[in-house]
């Protein structure tokens, strides 16, 4: 699911046809038109008995306490969170001054994203619950990417749901949330927060999608799903990343197999023909590197397509993507950088959504035949930090798809980055072959900016992005 309408109208339309249980796990549900309609129908499917588990890491719930203490008194809902703040519950600033002792921990976050209804049928992928996630804003919004799941996997995803559900890193709400008032004054207020004139059903998506799907409605309704059936795999990290747990064996590190990262890089270490990676933030590391390196090795082709420092939304994880851009390209990386500009001036990622602005998606196809598609960034943060999601999936049709998705923004959307010949300096190339338009600097963005980015970079350590 590219479109955002879609991606959204899924997600609600599974809801509302919930008969049994919703189990709903995101990094950030924001209090904006899209969080609150989302969350006013998970409250909605509760009230007709419906079980709803939500669970939300608590990093971006500052100031929000009264409405998902509403939320959280509606019967057969409730509500936890990873990792909370136990103080300054109010601001942002105020719960991270009152855990400077703690700032270990508090910065490790949960950063899955699933969507699981009657253990039947699931969404995953990159997508948070936003306005800016579904096109949804005047400004720029994430381009990104959801995958639709039934079968046999499901039952593996409601698996990993339920490990981070029953975590001893994951308390009620109302354990650090304290009410303000009573329990239906405070489900008035849900009522008056999310009432539909200020949070107004969002719109009905396009008739079919730029892959020439249409929307869930209709195939729910006709009770015949066009799915493309094929072996799958899921993992996710431990919670006990939370306090900086690894997988050992009497005290001696092992390798965590069951972790994301280490998948998705045993994938690549197995290509044998070509990869290709999206992701908003590349840092590969020197581990990295060695990986891409060995592949390379054997005649692989890479292609990685990431943000530009004007279309990042993290321009401190930019200064550590920009130390490593000259040895990828050496290494024979083909780099792409989404151009903000071109990608909204491009007829064909206007499907997309007119306003795509941001890449987000997080994916890697391998050999055309392998995809791999999450919440995990290629950077130390989802290495090391939070925990992460990921779904690998044999499928050539389902790879080709989000080939031909990768394909378009790199020719529509993104500048091709190479060495200036002699100089070893970069230069950004957009355009057909004969009619190129090179840039010597870092395109959209202002002198400012980039001098701003260069004083800070010796003093951003990598580990922490």
């Amino acid at each position: 699911m590219p479109g955002g309408d879609f991606a959204l109208d899924t997600r609600l339309e599974l809801a509302r046809r919930a008969e049994r249980s919703i189990d709903v796990q995101y990094y950030h549900i924001a209090n904006d038109e899209t969080g609150r309609y989302f969350l006013r129908t998970l409250r909605d499917a509760a009230q007709r008995g419906v079980r709803v588990r939500l669970l939300m890491d608590d990093l971006y719930t500052s100031g929000e306490d009264a409405l998902l203490l509403g939320l959280a008194g509606t019967p057969n809902l409730e509500l936890r969170l990873f990792n909370a703040f136990p103080a300054g519950r109010s601001s942002m600033v105020q719960r991270f001054a009152a855990s400077l002792l703690n700032f270990h921990r508090v910065q490790r976050r949960m950063h899955n994203k699933l969507f699981i209804v009657d253990g039947a049928m699931a969404v995953a992928g990159g997508r948070n619950i936003a306005d800016q996630y579904f096109t949804r804003t005047a400004g720029a919004n994430f381009l990104d990417l959801d995958i639709f799941v039934a079968g046999a996997l499901v039952p593996r995803l409601g698996h990993l749901f339920d490990m981070y559900w029953n975590s001893e890193y994951v308390v009620p709400l109302h354990a650090v949330a304290k009410p303000s008032g009573s329990g239906p004054e405070l489900q008035a207020g849900v009522e008056r927060m999310t009432a539909l004139d200020g949070t107004p059903r969002p719109p009905a998506p396009a008739p079919n999608d730029v892959l020439g799907y249409g929307p869930i409605v209709d195939e729910l309704d006709s009770g015949k799903l066009g799915l493309i059936w094929a072996p799958a795999v899921a993992y996710a990290d431990s919670p006990d990343r939370v306090v900086g747990k690894t997988a050992s064996y009497g005290g001696v590190p092992l390798l965590d197999v069951n972790s994301v990262r280490y998948n998705v890089r045993e994938q690549i270490r197995r290509a044998r023909s070509e990869v290709s990676i999206t992701s908003p933030y590349f840092v590969p590391g020197e581990g990295g590197l060695e990986v891409i390196a060995e592949v390379y090795g054997r005649g692989v082709r890479m292609s990685i397509v990431t943000n530009s420092l004007a279309a990042t939304d993290e321009p401190l994880v930019h200064t550590a993507y920009r130390r490593y851009r000259p040895r990828l390209l050496r290494l024979g990386v083909d780099l792409y950088e989404l151009s903000s500009s071109r990608a909204r001036a491009s007829v064909r990622l206007g499907l997309l959504g007119s306003k795509t602005g941001q890449l987000h998606a997080k994916t890697a196809v391998i050999d055309r035949r392998i995809l791999f598609i999450g919440s995990m960034n290629f950077d130390p943060r989802s290495d090391l930090l939070n925990t992460e999601i990921g779904l690998f999936i044999d499928s050539p049709e389902l790879a080709q798809q989000v080939l031909k998705l990768t394909e378009a923004l790199k020719q529509q959307g993104a500048h091709k980055l190479r060495l200036a010949e002699g100089k070893g300096s970069i230069e950004w190339v957009s355009g057909p072959p004969g009619r190129e338009e090179v840039l010597n600097s870092e395109p959209d963005s202002d002198f400012w900016t980039r001098m701003l980015l260069k004083l800070l970079a010796p003093f951003v350590p990598e580990s922490f992005l």
